[in-house]
């Protein structure tokens, strides 16, 4: 049974998303600032969080940045309409999704089921490594620095999220769709154009030969995948 953690300053909000979920099959888990929330999360196996924006104390955006540093578990936003700015700021700090008040119980149960898919697949439930290394390519996330065979290349943020997403799942193929929301927080409408410019780039960058890419790899229909490499020798 998945365990949700629920986490919002209004009772009633947090009752209502209990019965949603555990109509689901969800086992639920209540707090109800973001210190509540940080502490269950250390102590309990959380699979999902749910999290309000604006609540006392410790509000939303802070927990959500403090969580971000021992955990990538998914986290779901609650936020107003009038919360752009702070929908945007909560993507940036790690967060996977959100979702509107007054919320649809339906959309949000379709973005539980959606965020624990993936997180399941993608081996969720460990903090991924900050320094990655395929075959003569070193990621350094804490730096957020990158060398290929000793030399260091200068990246773009954006090329480098794409390459960090990659690296730390090398061998998992991910669809543009799909690198786009990841890297780019926002809704993948007519995105692949923009997410094959950045891996045309990041490959120029990379590569020896970038029309023989040895790491970047291309699955026709699919999306793309970093090569596994890890134990691999490069040679220039």
């Amino acid at each position: 049974m998945y365990r949700i953690l629920v986490c919002d300053d209004e009772r009633d909000i947090v009752s209502a998303l209990r019965i949603y979920l555990t109509a689901e099959g969800y086992e639920v888990l209540e707090a109800y600032n973001g210190s509540e929330m940080l502490r269950l999360a250390a102590t309990q196996e959380v699979h999902l969080i749910l999290l309000d924006v604006m609540m006392p104390g410790m509000d939303g955006l802070s927990a959500m940045a403090e969580l971000r540093k021992t955990s990538n578990v998914p986290v779901i936003l609650l936020t107003a309409k009038s919360e752009d700015t702070d929908k945007v700021l909560g993507l940036n700090l790690g967060a996977d999704d959100y979702v509107t008040k007054p919320f649809n119980p339906i959309e949000v149960m379709a973005r539980v089921r959606s965020q624990l898919r993936r997180y399941l697949q993608l081996g969720g439930g460990q903090v991924l490594p900050t320094q990655v290394t395929i075959g003569g390519i070193m990621l350094d996330d804490a730096g957020r620095t990158v060398t290929v065979d000793g030399e260091p290349v200068a990246l773009t943020p954006t090329e480098f999220d794409i390459l960090r997403l990659l690296m730390q799942h090398a061998g998992t193929v991910f669809s543009p769709r799909e690198i786009y929301r990841r890297v780019w927080g926002d809704s993948p409408v007519g995105v692949e154009n923009a997410v094959a410019v950045h891996i045309r780039h990041l490959r120029s960058k990379i590569e020896i030969d970038p029309t023989e890419p040895r790491y970047l790899k291309v699955v026709w229909g699919k999306g793309y995948k970093m090569e596994e490499r890890r134990n691999e020798k490069t040679a220039r």
